[in-house]
């Protein structure tokens, strides 16, 4: 399995950040025959064998925040839990390294797609206990790179969405200087009317929560893993919002998607207010264009 490069402008960047090279890569024990593969600009990732033999991928760098690999198991177990999509098996897991099963790469199929979409609505109505953490993750943030977002409970979608992600990147885009005063405003002026923005109240669902086209990895017979989450119980328009924002696999995830479970009316108008938290989460990150993508998207609304 190898992490997609998001160092281009031009597609997503992720949220991670550089973080400078280790000098000596973290690796297991008995590790052999490693070979640096494509990664994201925090980690770094290798292809390796291990001491018993088993082919695996490896992420690992110096100043890991502390907790986040375990963490990304937790999202990486609970995800797989109903059945339906793939992630790969986590192998083993410490402060300094993740290790993962290999899933050698491939190009997505057009069955891949459809039944990406089949897994991923199934995925989504298997549901989360509320909006916010999943009982793996109780009491801790998320992160996307350096920045960390409060997880916790929340008693409707956009009570969570307003306080638990739009204003809190919101006022750090803005101590970043990433936004302007103006969008600063619109996304507030969003985060007043989401009890009318967000469409019929849904149950909580069990989201990816970064599903953008990268965080899809095609193995060689065409089929979809998922693979880098950041889980939480939320809108299911989030997901696939997230999907559509840098260019979706496929067309025909959607497609298989809604017949599973059909989103409800209106759901098109609600894309740009899906993919307002992770443009900003860019904007924090990265600032360039995305602070001023994000405005656009936000004065959708006002």
């Amino acid at each position: 399995m190898t992490e997609e490069s998001k160092e281009s402008a031009g597609a997503p960047c992720g949220p991670q950040e550089s973080a400078g090279a280790p000098s000596r890569p973290r690796l297991p024990v008995g590790a052999r025959e490693a070979r640096r593969v494509g990664g994201g600009d925090i980690n770094e990732a290798y292809e390796l064998t291990l001491e018993d033999g088993r082919h695996a991928f490896v992420k690992t760098r110096a100043r890991v925040n502390p907790g986040e690999y375990e963490a990304e198991t937790a999202g990486l177990r609970w995800l797989a839990e109903p059945g339906l999509l793939r992630t790969p098996a986590v192998l083993e897991v410490r402060e300094e390294y993740l290790v993962l099963e290999w899933v050698a790469p491939g190009s997505l199929s057009e069955e891949g797609a459809e039944e990406l979409g089949r897994a991923l609505a199934g995925t989504h109505l298997a549901g989360a206990p509320d909006f916010g953490a999943p009982p793996a993750l109780a009491g801790s943030d998320t992160g996307f790179g350096s920045l960390r977002l409060p997880n916790g409970p929340a008693p409707d979608w956009p009570s969570f969405y307003a306080e638990q992600r739009l204003r809190p990147l919101a006022a750090m885009a803005r101590r970043a200087g990433t936004i302007s005063e103006g969008a600063f405003g619109a996304v507030e002026e969003v985060c007043e009317r989401l009890g009318e923005l967000c469409g019929p109240p849904e149950p909580p669902s069990r989201l990816h929560g970064d599903l953008w086209s990268g965080n899809v990895h095609a193995d060689s017979g065409g089929r979809a893993w998922l693979i880098d989450p950041s889980c939480y119980g939320g809108h299911r328009e989030m997901d696939l919002a997230m999907l559509r924002l840098f260019g979706a696999p496929s067309g025909r995830i959607f497609d298989a998607y809604e017949e599973v479970a059909p989103l409800a009316d209106g759901w098109r108008e609600r894309v740009p207010l899906c993919q307002l938290a992770p443009l900003l989460v860019h904007a924090v990150l990265f600032g360039g264009s995305y602070g001023a993508a994000a405005e656009r998207a936000a004065r959708t609304y006002v």
